[in-house]
């Protein structure tokens, strides 16, 4: 535990598991201040057990978004250094199937509910001259692939968003930096499949024969793949843009995502097209 941290609070949202989960310990055994927040307050047990200090926040929730961020404040003497962006899910389906107001779902947690959360932080970053904002982007933010499109198309917003806010930013000593993960082990496929069965009438569809695919590897245990990483693969990006005095504006995790943005800077858009069709 480093003692210089214990004055540089972090806030991160979906803490209930996965990337959160292990950033929020990992961080907190560094002597960082966390807040850890989840969606459901009765997430929060197993981080409160660990001495981590747990808050209750509903991205699609403009009051809880408020009162969550009212509350670190109040224990930190109107401070904050860092926030990590990563609480949501991934709605699956193809984009002819998906209903409207399932992509206004995906878009209220992952881009408006983050942005809303960046722009009450900012004035405060401000302030006090210095912060960090860390974005958990995807690879799916520079790599569009079949049947993710309301996912695909979130992401790639946090992307133009972050760009532009780094911009906006330069000569504010406020960083904002990407975290691109590929396939990480975490519990996203279990909420994953409770958003498809949701809103996809995958029987009924053109793309029937896709979606037992899409089905299968929503439902398949244990990884997604021989690519895929722990969390804690993700954590030490973090680390290393919260603390470098230098940050990265993109850190890319996995083979996956190292793979797709090298293929995306030497490829033409058609031999693109033809890797990315074949991922399922």
């Amino acid at each position: 535990m480093n003692p210089e941290f214990k004055n540089r609070p972090v806030l991160i949202t979906g803490c209930s598991s996965g990337i959160g989960y292990a950033a929020a310990t990992a961080l907190h055994n560094r002597g960082y201040a966390v807040f850890a927040t989840t969606r459901k307050a009765t997430d929060s047990a197993l981080l409160s057990k660990h001495g981590i200090t747990t808050l209750q926040l509903d991205l699609d929730d403009h009051k809880s978004i408020e009162n969550a961020l009212a509350q670190v404040l109040d224990q930190t003497d109107g401070k904050l250094y860092g926030l990590f962006n990563n609480g949501g899910f991934g709605q699956g389906g193809a984009i002819e199937d998906l209903p409207t107001d399932a992509l206004r779902e995906q878009f209220e947690t992952l881009v408006f509910g983050w942005h809303e959360l960046t722009r009450r932080v900012l004035p405060v970053m401000r302030r006090q001259g210095y912060g960090r904002i860390v974005q958990n982007s995807s690879v799916l933010g520079f790599a569009a692939m079949p049947y993710r499109g309301a996912y695909n198309s979130a992401k790639f917003a946090i992307e133009g968003l972050s760009d532009t806010l780094r911009l906006e930013l330069r000569g504010s000593n406020i960083h904002v930096s990407l975290i691109q993960p590929g396939p990480i082990r975490s519990r996203f496929r279990d909420n994953g499949i409770v958003k498809f069965k949701q809103h996809i009438d995958s029987e009924n569809s053109v793309h029937a024969e896709a979606y037992k695919g899409t089905i299968e590897r929503l439902n398949t245990a244990g990884d997604a793949n021989r690519f895929t990483l722990g969390p804690e693969a993700v954590v030490d990006k973090l680390i290393h843009a919260l603390e470098s005095d230098s940050p990265k504006s993109r850190y890319r995790v996995t083979t996956p995502t190292i793979a797709f943005a090298a293929a995306k800077r030497l490829f033409p858009t058609s031999v693109l097209d033809r890797m990315l069709a074949s991922v399922k």
